[in-house]
């Protein structure tokens, strides 16, 4: 082939450079809808006698026994002494409905004693914060404007990974500041309530609260944070899917708060390794290591060591899916529960409750019963004993053995003193005949699924046998 000199040849990733995304048509069509939040907080002003670090000079003498040197003396502290607003951040939002509601990320407005809104026109408003909620990290802000542009919200399911997405916030108080990247991933769990969906898009302090805008002008999320070592972007960002967040947002402007399901439960991931020793098979689902005593669930006959497959005929694939499904179920309703328990899977009615702080249990305290002991589990490495009357109620179990000693597999298996053993090879285990029943059965496989209680919360352990 011959080419012109200075000239080079039109190939396919020349032609994909001059198809790169233009954003200049969304940026005019959403920008007018961000705005930027200042907030403020009261702070007792300083009289003007006396430093701000005077006190921290004087205890400095006092503690190490030097003499006080002659510093001028301090005007009478005023009973009532004034207050003066100072800047405590600065953050982004963008606007609901042309009536004033603003949605930004809570950790923008949380205990800001003034909040101040500026739209891309240079207005400037007072907000009244409508409500805001910490574990969504989603707030509602309103002004007392109308005819204002709102966003258009998006069909986060409809988003793709690989997708272009924009920013436009106010990093580094820089106002209407806008980035491009693309989506990176959807569903990430970070550890908190929301799957979000991560992207390279440049976001910094002060993008907080703002949009994550599609190539149709639309929003799919909010900014909310970042991954970073240095505190500025490393491109790893994270946004509150749209979807959630608009959830959360209706009950805000609804009622100021959010109310959510719980079924009083702690829960775990289930392992391949679990799965397949209890003939789940598929590592899914939620793995139940404790049950809150009188909670929706206890009521609802779920106990420690189920595993949670499906809520309401949607299945649970991984353990932080359950907290959303419930979390998003109305409180007072019914909800079908499917648990898989020592090989069957059964549904269960729980009438789900409303979420609150969780209280520690309180144990009953008595005289302890001398136990019958057994030889029968050193087979897998254990010595254990019967469980007194007491120490059932205490642990709000119906029967078990206690492990007096671990060893070997047992031990290498995480077991330990102190744990009860509930259910061996998918056999519950109520008390001593059953458990030496059960390690007889057990004693001809290779590997032995052992479900125990430790403290409040149960867990599988894995023993494997010596050939």
């Amino acid at each position: 082939m011959t080419v012109t000199a200075g000239i080079l040849p039109v190939t396919s990733a020349h032609a994909q450079v001059v198809n790169l995304p233009d954003f200049t048509q969304l940026v005019e069509q959403v920008g007018p809808s961000v705005v930027n939040i200042r907030t403020l907080e009261k702070v007792a002003a300083r009289t003007a006698a006396g430093s701000p670090g005077e006190e921290e000079m004087l205890e400095f003498f006092r503690r190490f026994g030097l003499p006080i040197p002659n510093v001028p003396r301090q005007a009478p502290r005023q009973n009532n002494p004034q207050q003066e607003e100072q800047p405590r951040g600065v953050g982004s939002g963008f606007i609901l409905s042309s009536d004033g509601f603003i949605m930004t990320n809570a950790h923008v407005v949380e205990d800001a004693d003034e909040v101040i809104v500026t739209l891309t026109d240079k207005r400037e408003f007072k907000a009244k914060i409508v409500g805001a909620d910490k574990r969504s990290d989603v707030a509602v802000v309103k002004i007392e404007a109308t005819g204002l542009p709102a966003v258009r919200i998006g069909d986060v399911n409809r988003l793709k990974v690989g997708e272009w997405v924009m920013a436009i916030g106010s990093p580094f108080g820089l106002e209407n500041t806008v980035t491009a990247g693309i989506v990176s991933a959807k569903q990430r769990d970070t550890g908190d309530y929301l799957p979000f969906i991560q992207t390279d898009v440049a976001i910094n302090p002060g993008n907080s609260g703002g949009p994550l805008i599609n190539m149709r002008g639309e929003v799919v999320g909010i900014n909310s944070q970042i991954y970073s070592r240095s505190g500025g972007s490393m491109g790893i960002s994270f946004s509150i899917p749209m979807d959630e967040a608009t959830r959360v947002s209706e009950q805000l402007r609804a009622s100021g708060r959010v109310t959510r399901g719980r079924i009083g439960v702690q829960i775990d991931q289930v392992t391949k390794e679990i799965a397949e020793s209890i003939g789940l098979g598929e590592a899914t689902g939620a793995l139940v290591r404790g049950v809150e005593t009188g909670a929706p669930a206890d009521k609802g006959g779920i106990e420690a060591g189920d595993i949670i497959t499906r809520f309401e005929g949607k299945a649970v694939e991984k353990a932080s899916d359950l907290p959303r499904m419930v979390g998003n179920t109305k409180p007072g309703s019914k909800s079908v529960v499917t648990v898989f328990r020592r090989g069957t899977y059964n549904d269960l009615i729980v009438t789900i409750g409303e979420l609150e702080a969780d209280t520690p249990v309180k144990k009953a305290k008595g005289k302890e019963e001398k136990p019958k002991t057994s030889s029968a589990g050193q087979v897998l490495g254990l010595a254990v004993s019967e469980l007194s009357e007491m120490q059932m109620k205490e642990l709000s179990l119906k029967g078990g053995v206690k492990v007096d000693a671990a060893n070997e597999a047992a031990a290498r298996a995480g077991l330990r003193e102190g744990d009860i053993i509930v259910s061996i090879a998918n056999t519950e285990v109520l008390n001593m005949k059953q458990f030496e029943a059960a390690v007889f059965k057990a004693a001809k496989e290779k590997t032995v699924n052992v479900l125990f209680r430790r403290g409040e919360w149960a867990q599988y352990a894995l023993i494997r046998l010596a050939p």
